[in-house]
């Protein structure tokens, strides 16, 4: 049976990364970051984004593209496994 979770569980493999690289920015909470997605034109709240980075919610190539947009990575970058899965 197919299972479209990661090994450790997670339903994506962007959220840590997402997390790091939000993290990393000057006053960027969650809520800032779904304010700065809402400007780009895509509907996510906080809730959404507490969702994600925590790997409870999948990510769709749409959300990805902006989620680089706005943390100025490439998409490749957020899709990368360098950081250790932390759940």
């Amino acid at each position: 049976m197919y299972k479209n979770k990661s090994i450790s569980g997670r339903n994506n493999i962007c959220g840590i990364k997402i997390r790091e690289l939000r993290s990393r920015m000057n006053d960027v909470s969650q809520k800032r970051l779904a304010d700065m997605l809402q400007l780009l034109g895509l509907d996510l709240d906080k809730n959404a984004i507490q969702r994600i980075e925590s790997g409870k919610r999948f990510v769709t190539d749409i959300e990805l593209r902006y989620f680089a947009k706005v943390l100025n990575v490439s998409y490749e970058e957020l899709l990368s496994e360098d950081t250790p899965e932390a759940d």
